[in-house]
């Protein structure tokens, strides 16, 4: 769900030496990564790991970071990794599989993603559906577009941000094969994630959302059609990569990658209730970020159609935090979250403009503010 930073505590960092109970969860994850590294490459001998930490945060997975040393029929190596583990409560049900293949996909274009190295896909090793994969460099800040850096620099990577989804939605997803590992959506694909998310929906729910029902049925109603289908992330945000100065190292977080609909990363970053991410007040706002991203792909972008995603986000957002209110109430997780009803107003206000906008059919224009 999102990036993390790291965080040292003793017992993780000395628990690769057998210095705490084999019971802690670093032992756990130290000892399962042993027996998977050993599993993946049988000639594997003297497998050290070094320095093993665990992240300060994570909403839907274990974050650990670790270096692995090791020797092998080819020779010596050492590897910065991350391991991403599935935790006991999760908001979101995504497949490690899915989440793999892409990975191993994007390793053979200009994407920056880190490179897999293994998948524990049933936690037979682990404990849980986990990835191995680089440790990349940079910092992880949800809010380093409004920074104490200097506006230029701002700019300028927000304008590599809308580069960065534009080169995502550019990816040769058919070449790559990953129309197996991911599904093509049938139909609209806004249909086919609106049934996805409704699914999550009914699971969650603890008690009835006349707003949220009232909005799922609008949003049936005018389900656009996809201009393209492209390689979604599903998460697009800052908070979800890793930034050196103006340059963005790596894009995190592809538990919820698809094929889809381009609007959708768009709707995500355009969503006014998640602009304090994704905007500079006053010189990068939704208008500049649509004609960045018109510029870079020649897609038209409706006005309507992204109105319809940027509704879609709340809806989507507001499932997510069900979710996290039914995992508290099971006992599987231990944050309280809200019930969404801050986000009903927002919705509301975009299904107004939306019918208005629907009636000019044109593409996003100076009219456009949701």
């Amino acid at each position: 769900m999102k990036a993390t930073a790291m965080s040292r505590t003793k017992a993780d960092v000395h628990a690769v030496d057998n210095d705490v109970d084999v019971d802690h969860p670093a032992a756990q994850v130290a000892n399962g990564m042993r027996s998977l590294i050993s599993a993946a490459i049988p000639s594997a001998g003297e497998i050290v790991l070094t320095d093993l930490v665990r992240s300060a945060g994570g909403l839907s997975r274990e974050n650990w970071s670790f270096d692995a040393t090791w020797t092998d029929d080819s020779g010596v190596h050492k590897f910065p990794l991350m391991l991403m583990r599935d935790a006991a409560g999760t908001l979101l049900n995504t497949e490690r599989q899915r989440e793999f293949s892409v990975l191993k996909a994007l390793a053979n274009t200009d994407v920056p993603a880190p490179r897999v190295f293994w998948i524990d896909k049933h936690g037979r090793w682990l404990g849980s559906p986990s990835i191995v994969m680089t440790r990349m460099p940079g910092q992880c800040d949800y809010m380093v577009l409004n920074s104490s850096s200097p506006l230029d620099a701002r700019l300028k990577l927000a304008r590599a941000f809308t580069g960065l989804m534009a080169k995502l939605h550019t990816v040769d997803w058919q070449g790559h094969g990953l129309a197996t590992s991911l599904g093509l959506p049938e139909g609209k694909p806004s249909l086919h994630e609106l049934s996805y998310w409704e699914a999550e929906y009914r699971k969650a729910q603890l008690e009835p959302h006349p707003e949220l029902d009232y909005i799922l049925a609008w949003l049936k109603r005018r389900a656009p059609r996809a201009e393209a289908i492209v390689l979604v992330h599903g998460d697009f945000k800052p908070g979800n990569a890793l930034v050196e100065g103006d340059r963005i190292t790596a894009k995190l977080d592809w538990e919820t990658v698809h094929l889809g609909d381009p609007l959708e990363d768009l709707g995500w970053v355009t969503n006014p209730v998640r602009k304090r991410e994704h905007q500079i007040p006053g010189h990068w706002e939704r208008r500049e970020i649509v004609a960045a991203y018109r510029q870079l792909t020649g897609r038209n972008v409706r006005e309507a159609d992204l109105l319809w995603w940027n509704i879609f986000s709340c809806w989507k957002l507001s499932v997510i935090q069900l979710t996290a209110v039914a995992e508290f109430v099971a006992g599987r997780y231990n944050r309280v979250f809200q019930t969404p009803s801050w986000l009903y107003r927002p919705m509301f206000q975009m299904m107004e403009t939306a019918d208005s906008a629907d009636s000019t059919d044109g593409a996003f224009g100076e009219g456009s503010k949701p």
